[in-house]
C-alpha cells in the first residue's frame, strides 16, 4: 500500500484561492472542488491568512519560519551567546582574583 505524494502549494496559489472565497463570492466547497484542493485545506489558508495579517507571515514557505518566530530563535540564539560569554568572564575574574603564589 503505497502513500499518495503530498501536494506543494504556492503562496499565490493559496492567496489566490482564499480571493476566491473571501473576494468573489465563491462558496468554500465549490471553491475546493474547482482548484483540486480538499475543503480543509482551504478552510486552513483562509483562517491562516485572516489571524497573521499579511501573506509572508501567512505562508512562510517550506523551511522557512515565520517573523516572529524566526525573531524568537534569534533572540535566544543570542541569549546563548551572551550566557556562554558571561560564563568565560566569571572564570576569568576567579582566575585573576586568585593570590600570587
Amino acid at each position: 500500500m503505497s502513500k499518495k505524494p503530498r501536494n506543494f502549494y504556492s503562496r499565490d496559489f493559496k492567496i489566490e484561492a482564499v480571493k476566491l472565497i473571501t473576494e468573489h463570492g465563491y462558496k468554500a466547497s465549490d471553491a475546493a472542488k474547482r482548484l483540486g484542493v480538499s475543503l480543509s485545506a482551504l478552510g486552513k489558508w483562509k483562517y491562516e491568512l485572516e489571524t497573521e495579517g499579511t501573506p509572508e507571515a501567512a505562508f512562510p514557505g517550506k523551511g522557512h519560519l515565520k517573523p516572529v518566530d524566526a525573531e524568537l530563535k534569534n533572540l535566544r540564539n543570542e541569549l546563548e551567546k551572551v550566557k556562554r560569554e558571561r560564563d568565560i568572564l566569571k572564570k576569568a575574574v576567579a582566575y585573576f582574583a586568585e593570590p600570587l603564589r
